[in-house]
């Protein structure tokens, strides 16, 4: 089925995770699907998983799916909460989306470990502290 789907190269399109706040207890982190195009993306539809070794033991989290039916020109959404004991995984991300009749997908993976403050930038539109992935 992949095999079928047409080469369009996806720019312009970014998953991020942002710090939302932060208790003396914990800290809350969303992720984000960032549109930076001049034009919106239609039928945009999320699958995320998380998968890895924790304590010795291969762990793997549930897949969720996420459907938005547009996201605006240089908008984002919120695709989910994401919990902090996940950030020793690998949290992926695959987005597909339609610009008018053509298809575009890619997978966006955040590796064990690369949620730390050291790779944090000020994120585009979101405006928030975290971690992009283009």
């Amino acid at each position: 089925m992949i095999k079928d789907l047409p080469d369009n190269e996806v720019t312009d399109i970014a998953v991020a995770v942002a710090l939302e706040g932060e208790s003396s207890e914990s800290k809350t982190w969303y992720v984000y699907l960032i549109n930076l195009k001049q034009q919106p993306i239609e039928n945009v539809l999320i699958t995320s998983k998380g998968y890895g070794e924790k304590d010795g033991e291969q762990v793997k989290t549930s897949v969720l799916r996420h459907m938005f039916p547009i996201v605006g020109a240089t908008a984002f959404k919120v695709i989910e909460p994401i919990d902090e004991q996940t950030f020793g995984l690998n949290n992926e991300y695959w987005v597909s989306y339609y610009i008018g009749n053509q298809i575009f997908d890619k997978k966006f993976i955040f590796l064990p470990e690369s949620i730390v403050d050291s790779n944090f930038i000020r994120l585009p539109l979101v405006n928030k502290p975290g971690v992009m992935i283009r």
